[in-house]
């Protein structure tokens, strides 16, 4: 077999179709790294990459730091797929390969692949499960896409075989069009004479609506379509004009390119200034600046145009943020529909909803036409089954006007999942449309982790709502002790959270069921799917585990829902989750008696322990967020007051006494009534005690924050809140205080 041969070949196709290739070198791991350096050759003339965990010569890129790839272009990236290797890594680095160029991927043995262990399959081995538990259903999968697939070469190097050409025969790619200026544009023409395509010129002129404010510009492309492009030619045309616009992102690299095209167009059309480290291109007044998500939010710096690039990689709250408000400025949502970024189709349908909610006007824009490369594409295409990016749930009308009672509960075994593509890609789909972070890597877990149990409920065969299980804990005593001494145990996020953070060395005993993730399909959403999902897993598992138990960002209505199905919280973290900006909340369901102890003694330090925590690290949780996690607790709190304080607080609620006389005995009834409400309190007044009581802000952040016309009708609220609390908690000293301001008729 000639390999410079076949590698000739396949590149003079790819070049004149403006496609992409795949060649796979299959077999032992030196010849095939060897044979990279002669393919390499024939290339000579092409930017490659070697993403590998062996040193050695040219652009080298080890599979953990593959995320550099994102947003550039290589003419060849070779894959050392023998270690280190992940869906995550697959799917970072294959839309680094430019048109015109091949993607080479050095394997094991096809047909070996699937069943070698690899130190991927250690990480999936989470404790207590061993290696020799995990499965090998991703790569099966893979190796039969690269055996099935248009475009894709495959090169034994231990036999020197040739088993496919991975030859096409496609027309040869069309000349590009020249794009235009549209007529009245009011961006310069330096920046619709910098796009490629006509999509980009419809992009960047719906892109001009940012310099109204209160508009919101929806674009949304796969993968390569010049998106991020579109969106720096626009920052920096804004920047032009002598406005402030702010650029944010999952993380920098994410809005690179942006940053990269609004300072090529500032160069253009001036004297421009790039503060690198501090990620800043400044124009004259105007300027293009990022900050990571959580800090864009809380700015004190009002911009005139804000830029979310890979919008659908933030949750839906996170992003409404951003067009909050009587006077919020113009935001652009630039997201990938398709891609390792994020999951477009969850963002199209939550988010779009919020925006109609919000009552925010919203121009769409969509960018079909690849940049990089021909539309088409069959690495794309190859790219796109294998790792499931294009993955849908379901059509609408399949499951409308169903109800649970419809429904039958059912096992996704791997087996069953690799048996039924369909069946396959309406479960990953609903779980990409349910979550923000969706990412390859989850693809391989469920097809191969030994922890993970998935369960559904269908209707007449499709999907309506999917549940993961992550079984944690059940873990040896040696394990638990380094736990408690800070090592990190994978796959335990509940014992590892009670064992490390909270201080219990047995946290770690009882075996449980973390529900890892849960998604309704949307047609069928708030119609119970989701609790009847919960109530077939219970069902099943209650007599074999000791406990279920949930991890999540919280929101009120999240809360409620696990509340509702029977799981009280055990904790609050203390930090924000940098992409959500959210808190999460720990929630157990017992099972068990040691199900039970866990549950219970947990929750009592959760109730001592927020206690304090709400007027110091949690001093900006959302009061309703607080009211919910605190009235989710197993059960309430009993106040602890001296003699003393009863009459303070009496007398503050029905006489002449002050709050500042003894705020812990307001915040040890606040913390009482909140986590077992059931005096006659309104949503306000709750929202009163949380403030005040137990964040211990000051009256006129509360009054502002609440709406108090001022300060004193918000002490005279909070002092009618502590009325019904007395009625309830009071004793005879608290009586005996109240009763020398009773008035007589």
């Amino acid at each position: 077999m000639d390999l410079a041969a076949t590698v000739a070949a396949l590149v003079a196709e790819a070049r004149r179709a403006n496609e992409r290739r795949i060649l796979v070198l299959a077999g032992d791991r030196d010849r095939g790294l060897d044979a990279t350096q002669d393919v390499l050759e024939v290339l000579d003339d092409l930017t490659a990459t070697v993403v590998t965990t062996r040193e050695g010569r040219g652009d080298r890129v080890r599979p953990d730091d593959a995320a550099r790839l994102l947003g550039v272009t290589r003419e060849a990236v070779v894959v050392d797929a023998h270690e280190g290797f992940t869906a995550n890594v697959l799917g970072r680095v294959v839309g680094a390969v430019d048109g015109g160029g091949l993607l080479v991927l050095v394997t094991p043995p096809l047909d070996d692949w699937p069943a070698r262990r690899t130190d991927t399959d250690e990480r999936l081995a989470v404790p207590p499960f061993t290696v020799e538990d995990v499965t090998g259903h991703f790569r099966r999968r893979l190796v039969e896409t690269l055996r099935e697939h248009p475009g894709v070469a495959v090169v034994d190097v231990d036999h020197w075989t040739l088993e496919r050409d991975g030859l096409t025969d496609p027309p040869p790619a069309r000349s590009r069009t020249p794009t235009a200026v549209p007529d009245a544009a009011a961006f310069p023409p330096a920046a619709y004479e910098a796009c490629l395509t006509a999509d980009q010129v419809d992009a960047v002129a719906a892109l001009e609506r940012l310099r109204e404010r209160g508009v919101a510009v929806v674009v949304e492309a796969d993968r390569g379509r010049g998106k991020s492009a579109a969106a720096g030619l626009a920052a920096g045309s804004l920047a032009a004009e002598g406005r402030d616009v702010l650029v944010t992102a999952p993380a920098y690299r994410n809005a690179e390119a942006v940053f990269d095209h609004a300072a090529d167009l500032l160069s253009t059309l001036g004297e421009s200034s790039h503060d690198e480290e501090a990620h800043v291109l400044s124009l004259g007044e105007g300027r293009v600046r990022y900050l990571d998500p959580a800090a864009a939010v809380d700015s004190p710096e009002e911009p005139d145009a804000v830029i979310v690039d890979e919008a659908a990689a933030l949750p839906v709250d996170r992003l409404a943020t951003f067009v909050e408000g009587s006077d919020p400025p113009a935001t652009a949502f630039v997201t990938t529909v398709h891609g390792y970024e994020g999951t477009g189709r969850g963002f199209e349908v939550r988010f779009r909803d919020r925006l109609a909610a919000d009552g925010c006007e919203a121009v769409d824009v969509r960018l079909d036409d690849p940049v990089r490369y021909a539309a088409g594409d069959p690495v794309e295409v190859w790219a796109f089954r294998a790792l499931l990016l294009d993955a849908r749930p379901a059509v609408d009308p399949l499951l409308a006007g169903t109800t649970p009672a419809d429904a039958t509960y059912r096992t996704l075994s791997p087996d069953a999942l690799l048996d039924d593509e369909h069946l396959l890609r309406e479960a990953f789909g609903l779980l990409v449309l349910a979550h923000y972070r969706t990412e390859p890597d989850d693809l391989a877990r469920l097809l191969d982790a030994p922890n993970l149990l998935a369960r559904a409920l269908t209707v007449d065969g499709h999907v309506a709502a999917v549940a993961l299980l992550a079984r944690e804990g059940g873990l040896r005593e040696s394990l638990r002790t380094e736990m408690y001494e800070g090592a990190r145990v994978r796959g335990n996020m509940l014992p590892d959270v009670l064992t490390s953070q909270l201080r219990d060395l047995r946290a770690g005993v009882p075996v449980g069921y973390r529900v890892l993730r849960i998604a309704t399909h949307h047609a069928v959403r708030s119609r119970g799917f989701g609790s009847r999902l919960l109530e077939g897993c219970h069902d099943e598992f209650d007599d074999e585990v000791d406990w279920f138990g949930v991890g999540y960002g919280a929101t009120p209505r999240l809360v409620r829902f696990w509340r509702r199905n029977g799981y009280r919280t055990v904790h609050c973290s203390t930090t924000r989750n940098a992409a959500s900006g959210e808190y999460s909340a720990v929630m157990l369901r017992p099972t068990s008696r040691a199900g039970r102890d866990l549950r219970e003694r947990h929750g009592r330090r959760f109730r001592r322990r927020m206690r304090d925590a709400c007027s110091d690290a949690l001093r900006d949780l959302d009061p309703d967020v607080a009211r919910a996690v605190l009235g989710a607790t197993a059960t309430g709190h009993s106040p602890r007051l001296t003699d003393h304080e009863w009459r303070v607080v009496a007398a503050a609620a029905d006489g002449p006494g002050l709050y500042d006389a003894a705020p812990g005995a307001f915040r040890e009834l606040a913390l009482a009534h909140l986590t077992a409400p059931d005096a006659d309190l309104s949503a306000r007044e709750e929202r009163l005690l949380v403030r005040k009581s137990l964040q211990g802000h000051t009256w006129e952040r509360v009054a502002a924050d609440l709406d108090y016309v001022s300060t004193r009708e918000c002490m005279r609220s909070l002092g009618d809140a502590y009325r019904p609390l007395l009625d309830r908690y009071g004793g005879e000293i608290a009586d005996e205080e109240r009763r020398r301001y009773e008035t007589t008729e």
